[in-house]
């Protein structure tokens, strides 16, 4: 049986249709895995290891290397603070503190409510409005200590959830563009590249 909801595992097979191996499909599976159980699960890396045809050592092993991915349960809202040059200039260190004292936990840790997790990032690429803060890979654009307790205390009400869901959600609305393939026609296609392939190399021989 399957760990992902129906229409996770049927958008998980719907992106591996879209390459040529499986495995190719491993990142973007990882993010649905983990959009349904906040961070990677040992069910959820099973699952995209299954899917991928690979092992859970090779999931779990390609998941550590990249930052937005968690193996470990985190809180409702990944809280990140910059403190690169730009933001470290303009009080990114002063403001991770004050995050860590607000949030009553240190940074890599989660509250004991379990709303947040705080985490002392590199650069994410909003220095106009630095030091950058983001939650849940959205920018939220607070700068001082009274925005970012204006905005934990909008988090603990329920008050940014339509622009700031869940973490592990990337996107709420499945795109009508982009990338679209239907089964048939890439396996068609695939076939006939093959047959392609082969009919070149009888040639050369």
């Amino acid at each position: 049986m399957s760990h992902l909801r129906v229409e996770l595992r049927q958008r998980a097979e719907e992106l591996i249709a879209l390459y040529p191996r499986p495995r190719s499909a491993m990142l973007p599976l990882l993010h649905l895995a983990q959009e349904q159980d906040g961070y990677l699960s040992e069910a959820g890396i099973e699952e995209v290891a299954q899917l991928t045809g690979t092992t859970p050592a090779d999931v779990r092993g390609t998941a550590a290397f990249y930052d937005m991915y968690h193996l470990e349960p985190v809180g409702k809202y990944v809280v990140g603070v910059c403190t690169n040059i730009a933001c470290l200039l303009a009080g990114g260190i002063e403001l991770l503190e004050h995050a860590s004292s607000t949030l009553r936990c240190a940074v890599g840790e989660t509250s004991d409510d379990g709303l947040f997790t705080l985490e002392e990032t590199e650069c994410l690429a909003d220095c106009d409005f630095a030091p950058c803060v983001q939650v849940n890979h959205r920018f939220v654009r607070t700068t001082t200590a009274a925005t970012f307790d204006a905005l934990v205390s909008d988090l603990r009400e329920g008050k940014r959830e339509n622009e700031i869901p869940s973490h592990g959600t990337l996107i709420r609305v499945r795109r009508n563009g982009g990338l679209r393939a239907q089964k048939n026609d890439v396996n068609t296609e695939r076939t006939d590249a093959k047959a392609a392939r082969d009919q070149r190399a009888e040639e050369k021989a």
